[in-house]
């Protein structure tokens, strides 16, 4: 079994596109989950198949976390009623937007020392 790729601190996103993501001077191929606990690979590539099993690292941490940042690739799609619900009743506040306006907002707020998780599907 191959291990899910992880860095274990918290870093702002440098760059996206081309599959993948630029940070603390690394690169990686595919969408991440950016947590406090690190920045981990997340095996998702669509916004409109999304279901809470999806999210099952991020609800590991609901604790430490009060926003999540949602990027779901080059457009903006929003999750169905019911995955924004299951969400919520997890103490989340979900903020849809596209990979690029999630990167930015992720670091603004990491750098204000926000609650901030992000969940940031790679744009090709």
């Amino acid at each position: 079994m191959t291990a899910k790729a992880f860095f274990p601190s918290q870093a702002p996103i440098d760059a996206y596109g081309n599959g993948g993501f630029r940070f603390a001077d690394m690169s990686h191929r595919g969408s991440l989950f950016c947590l406090p606990s690190g920045i981990h690979g997340w095996d998702v590539t669509a916004g409109a198949t999304l279901k809470l099993a999806d999210f099952s690292l991020i609800i590991d941490e609901q604790d430490e976390c009060e926003i999540l940042l949602l990027g779901t690739g080059e457009e903006q799609i929003f999750p169905d009623l019911e995955l924004r619900k299951a969400l919520e009743a997890h103490s989340f506040s979900v903020e849809a937007m596209d990979t690029g306006a999630a990167c930015r907002t992720y670091n603004i707020l990491l750098n204000e020392k926000r609650r901030v998780a992000a969940a940031l599907m790679a744009v090709p």
